[in-house]
């Protein structure tokens, strides 16, 4: 059985909503950093970054939340979470899979710290224009690849429910509340937030 460890308020979040969204089970195991658990050598020797969340399964392990994703998505194809190698779909599900952390996260930062960074030096070159691409995409619904759900509604949708709802970094969009609530309306995602709940 695979080990999900996660903690409350992180990109867990994105991580507990995917294994929830798969129908199979799952050892959820809580990294309490204020205790420093994630700089312990147990946990080190799974994801020697010291952050959350990381996958366990069997032999194998990997942190990073969009990895986690692809990883887990193609271990559990009948949860239909990524369309298959050879579907037209696929190049634009691991473009927005991965602009999550690539350019959604670090848009955040920016707006958040008001960070002044020139557009071409910063890998997400500029963060409205980040949230703009996003907003268009989205105006086309209901999820990031049309009617398709996919494992990047849940890294791009917990990332901006992070990010607009519950730390209110990005300002809100008509499209992004849209697509909020969609995420947040799904049963996975609500079971996923008990979890995180305690």
């Amino acid at each position: 059985m695979m080990k999900l460890y996660w903690s409350p308020r992180t990109r867990s979040f994105s991580a507990l909503w995917l294994m929830e969204e798969t129908g199979q089970p799952y050892e959820s195991v809580l990294v309490d950093l204020s205790t420093g658990a994630q700089k312990k050598p147990e946990y080190l020797a799974i994801n020697p970054m010291g952050k959350v969340p990381a996958l366990q399964d069997g032999d194998a392990t990997l942190a990073e939340s969009a990895a986690i994703c692809a990883y887990v998505a193609e271990r559990f194809p009948a949860a239909g979470l990524a369309p298959p190698p050879g579907d037209p779909k696929r190049a634009k599900y691991l473009y927005w899979l991965f602009f999550a952390p690539g350019c959604i996260e670090p848009a955040m930062v920016q707006l958040a710290t008001k960070l002044e960074m020139s557009s071409t030096a910063a890998g997400w070159g500029e963060a409205t224009r980040v949230f703009d691409v996003l907003d268009h995409a989205l105006e086309r619904g209901p999820w990031i690849l049309g009617d398709t759900f996919s494992a990047a509604d849940i890294a791009i949708g917990s990332g901006l429910n992070f990010a607009v709802k519950l730390f209110k970094m990005v300002p809100s969009r008509p499209s992004f509340d849209r697509y909020i609530e969609a995420c947040s309306a799904r049963p996975a995602f609500q079971r996923a937030s008990v979890i995180a709940a305690g």
